[in-house]
This record gives C-alpha cells, structure tokens and sequence, in this order.
C-alpha cells in the first residue's frame, strides 16, 4: 500500500529556517550529521505539504571556489534548507577549522538511497536532467535498478535556462506530476538556481540537487573506487574518464580552494582571538 500523503488544499509557505545541527564553513551553514541521518531528514521532508519543497544541495571543493567568485549566487545557495559536504577536502576543512563535520554526505550516495526508499513507500519520483529524446532510456535504467519505482524523466534542452521560460515550463510540468522527490541533475549551477526559483510552486516534497548522481545511480557512468571516494580521490577518477573536459575544473579552477582554505582559516583565528 502506498504511504504516499494526501495533498490538502494549498497552505502558506513555510518559512525556511538554519537546519540543525550545522556549522558554519565558507559562509554556508553545512549540516553536521551522519549520512544514515542525512537519509532520514529528507525522507521526512518527502512527506512533507505545507506550502513549498525543500531543497537539499551538496557542496563540494568546485562548488566552494565557484560561490567564493559568485557572492551573489552564494547568497541564495546558501537559502538551501539543507547542505552536506559532499567533498572529503571539505569535511578535511572542517577538521583544520576545529568543526569537524561527521562525514562526508554525497549526492551520489543520496540519490540511490532516496530511490530505495521511494520505492519501498510508493512514493513518487521525477528526475530534471538527462538528453532530449533519451528519457525512455534514463526510465529503464532506473527500472533495472529499482524495480517498481515510480519515476518520471524531464530532460531540458541543452540551452536549459533555469529560470527562464523553459525553466518555468518544466517548473509546472513537475508540479503537474505532484512528486514527493525531485531529483535535480542538470548541472551546478543551473539546478540549484531552478530549485531555490521554484521550491515555492510546489506543495511539498524535497528537491534534491544531484548533479552526475543520476548518471552513477543508473550504470551510464561507473563511479570511483570505493577507497579512492574514502581518500579524498575521487576527483582523479573523474579527470581520468574525462580528461579533456575535466582538467581545467580539477587542475586549474579548483586549486583556487587552498588559497580559499588559508583565507577562512585566517579568519577563524583572528575571531578566535577576539573572543
């Protein structure tokens, strides 16, 4: 029997608050738990209608450097009702600064238990991301891999403007569908502009930013070794399979993160003092 909820009549919005408990780390507020925790925050959120989604996003070391450029884009990243540090190098900062998180909380590892649980709960699932003209394909990946799942596939164009008319189309495709899950994995930082722009049109549910977890989840991409993931390398094995793309985020742009690192620790020790 489906343990989907009821929808009732729309409700206001509910007002976002800091998730608890969380740290603060690069002018975010990451959440401090578990991954099993993490699993069981946002199933609860699924359940949830009361006016607007929630939305969970993963910051990593590429998405640290970029929101240290974008202090506009950080100010609404930030808005995310709940964020797991998804990168090792991440977790390693929280150590250094004396906050140590628990653990790193990936998208990657979120999406698949999100899908177990929604099968197993009759929940139903829509996933943004993908090739135009593919979704069958996506389907029956993830059929293969959750039998039974409900899942529908929403794949913008290449062009995809997340808070253009093409975003506001799929915003009200989605909302059609009533989702208790939303698996948002077109790309930082297209799909968490689309989910923080339209968390409010949809009754409830959670919208998870996910980026190549769906990718991972269905077998069209083999993820890292499962030590290189505990090592912090999972960032070679990527620039491995994708060199051509991948050097310049991994080799370039993100070595920014030490300089960012310093910077922050500076900081932290000039408070300390002051205190």
């Amino acid at each position: 029997m489906s343990s989907r909820p009821i929808i009732e009549s729309p409700t206001p919005a509910a007002e976002r608050v800091v998730f608890k408990p969380s740290i603060p780390l690069f002018g975010l507020d990451i959440a401090a738990v578990s991954f099993n925790t993490a699993v069981d925050v946002l199933c609860a959120a699924a359940l949830k209608r009361d006016g607007r989604a929630r939305v969970a996003v993963t910051p990593n070391v590429d998405h640290v450097v970029r929101l240290d450029k974008l202090p506009e884009f950080q100010r609404l990243y930030r808005t995310a009702d709940y964020l797991f540090a998804d990168g090792m190098p991440v977790v390693w900062a929280s150590r250094l600064f004396g906050l140590p998180l628990p653990g790193r909380v990936t998208g990657a590892d979120l999406l698949p238990a999100m899908c177990e649980r929604a099968r197993a709960g009759g929940w139903k699932v829509v996933v943004v991301g993908g090739q135009p003209g593919k979704e069958a394909a996506l389907i029956d990946g993830f059929a293969a891999k959750y039998p039974g799942l409900d899942v529908e596939v929403i794949a913008p164009s290449m062009s995809f403007d997340p808070t253009g008319p093409e975003g506001e189309a799929v915003a009200e495709r989605v909302r059609a569908i009533e989702p208790d899950v939303v698996f948002v994995c077109v790309g930082m930082p297209k799909q968490e502009r689309w989910a923080l722009h339209f968390a409010d049109r949809l009754p409830g549910g959670i919208m998870l930013c996910a980026g190549a977890a769906m990718e991972f989840a269905t077998g069209l991409r083999q993820r890292a070794p499962v030590w290189m993931q505990r090592t912090g390398l999972e960032w070679c094995w990527r620039f491995m399979q994708d060199p051509a793309r991948m050097w310049h985020r991994y080799l370039v742009a993100d070595s920014r993160f030490f300089g960012i690192c310093w910077r922050h620790w500076r900081m932290s020790r000039t408070q300390r003092r002051t205190a």
